[in-house]
This record gives C-alpha cells, structure tokens and sequence, in this order.
C-alpha cells in the first residue's frame, strides 16, 4: 500500500507547507499558485516549444531528417524501442537540439539583470542599478560567431566544444552564471527522449501532399518565442513495426 508521504505532489508539499506556517516568508495562496505556474511553463512549455521547432526543421530540411532518424535507427533496432540508456549515442540529434536551440531559443529575452556597479562594455556606459535584458535570440543568429546564422546547419556543432552550459556565451539559450537555467539537465533529457521516439517509431510528411519548403517558419514574439501558425504533420509508421 502507498504511504501517505509516498503519494504526495508538488501541490500537497506546498499546501502543507503553507498549513504549517513557519517559513520565514509563508507561501500565500498567490505564491503557491505563482509557483505552480512556473513548474508548468519553465518545465513542459519550454520542452513543448523546443520539440515543436525541431521537427518544424527537420521537415523542412528532409536531408538532416534522414540523417537523424538513421542514427536514432541503428542505435535501436535492436531494441525495437527507445530508452535513456543509449542517449548518449546520439550525437547528431544532440546536434540538432543545439541547432534547434541557437535558432529557437524558449526564451528569448532572458529575465533582466541588474548591474551591481557601474562598468564600460564596449564604449557604452552601464550605470549601477541598470537592468540589462539579454536577446537569446539575436545572439544565436549573429553572423558574427555563426557562419551561415540563419541556416539550420546541426553539423557546425559535431565535434564542437560549443555548448549551453553558459561557458560560450554566444550561445546561451539556458542562460549563464548563478542565475542560469537550474533544470538544464531534465529538460535536455525530456527532450532527447521525446524527440528520438518520434524519429525511431515514424517518418513524417506534410499533410495534403504539401510541399516541405512550403512550411511556414513565421514566429510569433512574447515571452516565449513559437510558431505562429501550429505544425500538422502526417505519422507513418515506420516499416519494421509496420508487419
């Protein structure tokens, strides 16, 4: 039989934490709610987002496509389905994450610093106190680090040291330093995960015989960046399963 302690949730902790009422700052109903809020927007919405722009791309260039889903392929067959233990393998659809990332960053604006002292960056003068917003989205699209920077091109990240644990700070889609991202390592599992079953169990074509370049890649801006019209595509199971 489950113990009590054993079936709770994130929302029976914080009630409970709220009941108990000794927190240095007790937790209001608006601060649970607040909380909640940002599981569910920092935990699934991102993920949600970054999936959707990888297989926008990966319909859109059918040659990075093949070449991802005959990694994932080779890597499972064997298995006949897909598990954490051989993510690791997956180095080109580790590349086409970062990829997806440089282009597509969740958030492209990350939440505002503020200046502890004043400081010159380039000529410009940033008072202390200042809020500084930094524009995720415009760096990874910079043609000054990236060749080719709207281009979606996995491979610039093949046996690159480039990466997003905030070290290249051209490329920080989680963020950098104390403040950056502290969920990198689920989301990027969340996401390997998703994204290799939908590439090992299904090829993908576009619905009403379409046209792959014809999908529109218009974005829509807010606090988070996604695409402005929704992705329909068609599932077709792939062979192996298929008899």
């Amino acid at each position: 039989m489950t113990s009590e302690k054993e079936g709770e949730d994130l929302v029976d902790v914080l009630l409970k934490l709220q009941k108990q009422g000794n927190l240095e700052h007790p937790l209001s109903d608006n601060v649970v709610k607040a909380t909640i809020l940002d599981i569910f927007g920092a935990g699934t919405g991102t993920t949600a987002k970054t999936l959707e722009w990888a297989m926008s791309e990966l319909v859109k260039n059918p040659r990075v496509m093949e070449r991802a889903q005959a990694e994932v392929r080779r890597v499972y067959d064997e298995k006949l389905y897909v598990d954490e233990a051989n993510l690791h393998e997956l180095k080109y659809l580790k590349s086409v994450i970062k990829e997806t990332l440089r282009l597509h960053p969740p958030v492209p604006l990350l939440l505002p610093r503020e200046c502890s002292e004043r400081c010159n960056i380039n000529e410009y003068e940033i008072p202390a106190k200042s809020k500084v917003i930094v524009n995720v989205w415009a760096m990874g699209r910079d043609p000054k680090y990236w060749i080719e920077a709207e281009r979606f091109y996995p491979e610039r990240f093949v046996d690159s040291a480039i990466d997003y644990k905030g070290a290249d700070f051209q490329f920080i889609p989680f963020g950098a330093g104390r403040r950056m991202c502290p969920g990198i390592a689920f989301g990027m599992a969340n996401i390997e995960l998703i994204l290799a079953n939908l590439l090992f169990h299904f090829d993908w074509k576009m619905p009403d015989g379409n046209k792959y370049e014809e999908l529109d890649m218009t974005e829509s801006f807010g606090m988070a960046v996604r695409r402005k019209h929704d992705l329909y595509l068609v599932p077709i199971l792939y062979h192996s399963f298929a008899s």
